[in-house]
C-alpha cells in the first residue's frame, strides 16, 4: 500500500512517500520558508536528488510542487496505472471532537476549518491539504491525524483551567496539546533504544514551533501548549507564554481590534518579533556577529526551555531521560548546550565534544557524570502517520 503523508506546518511541508507495512521509504522530501524569495524544494529518491530554489507564496504553490514530483515519469515514483492507496495528513488541533485517527469526510473537514481559530496558522494549511490532495488524488483515501491525540492521557488537575466550570463543560476550553505524533514518535524510540520504558522524561520538539512534554511511563502527563499552539516556549512567530492581561491592555488602551493582537501574538512575534528574522539559522548566525537583538532573543528561549524542564522534573520527582527532538532540537548544538547549562543540579550535564559532533540518527550526549540520558532522537512524524492510517484502513 502507497501511502503519502503530508505533514504540513506553519512555514513548510514535509512529505514522504512510503510502502506499506514494510515501511520502505520511496521517497521524502521538504518545502521550507514558504512565503519567502528563497522557498527550497527539497526530494530525494533512491536514485535521484533535487534541491532547487523557488519563490512560493503559499502552501497551495508548494503541494503543487510536490504532486508534480511525484508524477513526473523522469523520477518513477509511480509507474504507469500505479496510484497513491492512501494520504495521511497530519491535522493539529482535533478539539474535543477526535482523540483518534479518521478518514477524512465531509464532517470532518468541516471540524477541521471550525477549529482554524484554535490553530490558525496550521488548520487552514492542514485542510488545504486536504482538499489538493483530493483533486490531485482522486482514488486515495484521506486520513487525518491528529496532534492531539498523544495528550489524551494528561490528568484533569493538568488539563483543566481555573476557569469557571461552564466553559469546560459547555465549550470544552482545556489543555489539548499539540506535536503528539512526534512526542509520541521519539518517546516510543527513546524506550526501544534504552530497552526499557523510561519512567520520568521530557521530550524537547523545537521547530518554528516549540514543545515540551512530560512523559511518565510511556503516557503524557503535561504539555506546555494548552487550548491552542501558541502557548509554553516561545517560537518562530509566536509569543508562547504571555500575561494574558496583555491583551487587554492592547485592545482597551492602545485600540487594537481584537483579531490584530491575534495576528501580533501568532505571526509577528517570538524569535521573528525580537529579532526581525523567522529562521533560527539566521539568528544565530547574526548572534555569532555580535548582534544584541539575536542574543538576547537566543538568551530568552533557552532560559523559557531551561524553566519547563525544572518544572516537569519537580512534577515527576527527577528525570531519567532529555529528548531533543524538530529542526532545531536535532541541528543546533548552540540550543543544546544553552538549555543544558546550569542544570547539573538536575543531573544535567551535556559533553560538550559529543554535542558539537553528534552521530547520526538516535546519539547520546551526555557527559559521565550526568545522572540524566541526554539523547537526540531525530522525529519521523511522517512514518507515525504512515502506520496510523495503515492500521486504520486495514
Amino acid at each position: 500500500m502507497l501511502i503519502l503523508v503530508l505533514n504540513s506546518g506553519s512555514s513548510s511541508i514535509k512529505f514522504q512517500l512510503l510502502d506499506m507495512p514494510s515501511g520502505e521509504l520511496m521517497c521524502s522530501g521538504l518545502v521550507e520558508r514558504i512565503g519567502s524569495e528563497n522557498s527550497r524544494f527539497y526530494l530525494k529518491t533512491k536514485n535521484a536528488e533535487l534541491d532547487t530554489k523557488k519563490g512560493l507564496a503559499d502552501h497551495k504553490k508548494g503541494l503543487e510542487v510536490i504532486a508534480e514530483a511525484l508524477t513526473d515519469p523522469k523520477l518513477g515514483l509511480l509507474q504507469p496505472g500505479e496510484w497513491i492507496s492512501a494520504v495521511g495528513h497530519r491535522v493539529v488541533h482535533g478539539g474535543k471532537f477526535y482523540s483518534a485517527t479518521v478518514k477524512i469526510s465531509p464532517e470532518v473537514k468541516g471540524k477541521i476549518r471550525e477549529l482554524a481559530s484554535l490553530a490558525p496558522l496550521h488548520n487552514p494549511n492542514n485542510l488545504l491539504g486536504i482538499e489538493v490532495s483530493e483533486e490531485l488524488f482522486p482514488k486515495a483515501e484521506q486520513v487525518a491525524v491528529f496532534d492531539t491525540a498523544f495528550h489524551q492521557s494528561i490528568p484533569e488537575k493538568a488539563y483543566r483551567y481555573a476557569i469557571p466550570e461552564v466553559f469546560y463543560q459547555e465549550y470544552g476550553i482545556r489543555v489539548y496539546g499539540f506535536h503528539g505524533t512526534s512526542h509520541k514518535y521519539v518517546s516510543e524510540k527513546a524506550a526501544e533504544y534504552l530497552e526499557k520504558t523510561p519512567s520520568r522524561m521530557i521530550t524537547v520538539h523545537l521547530g518554528n514551533g516549540c514543545s515540551v512534554t512530560a512523559v511518565k511511563d510511556g503516557k503524557s502527563i503535561d504539555h506546555s501548549l494548552g487550548f491552542g499552539p501558541s502557548n509554553g516556549l516561545i517560537m518562530g512567530t509566536r509569543s508562547g507564554d504571555i500575561d494574558h492581561s496583555l491583551i487587554f491592555y492592547l485592545t482597551e488602551k492602545l485600540g487594537y481590534a481584537a483579531e490584530e493582537v491575534n495576528r501580533i501574538l501568532v505571526s509577528e512575534s517570538g524569535m521573528y518579533g525580537l529579532t526581525g528574522f523567522k529562521d533560527l539559522r539566521d539568528i544565530q548566525q547574526e548572534a555569532s556577529k555580535g548582534d544584541s537583538k539575536c542574543l538576547l532573543a537566543l538568551d530568552m528561549m533557552n532560559y523559557r526551555i531551561q524553566k519547563f524542564i525544572g518544572a516537569y522534573t519537580a512534577i515527576m520527582n527527577g528525570l531519567d531521560v532529555l529528548v531533543f527532538t524538530a529542526g532545531i532540537g536535532e541541528n543546533s548544538s548552540l540550543v543544546r548546550e544553552s538549555v543544558c547549562r546550569d542544570m547539573d543540579y538536575l543531573g544535567i550535564k551535556i559533553h560538550p565534544e559529543r554535542n558539537q559532533n553528534p552521530q547520526p540518527g538516535i546519539c547520546e550526549l551526555q557527559s559521565e557524570d550526568s545522572r540524566v540520558k541526554i539523547l537526540i532522537i531525530p522525529t519521523n512524524e511522517e512514518l507515525e502517520i504512515a502506520r496510523q492510517t495503515y492500521r486504520l484502513l486495514q
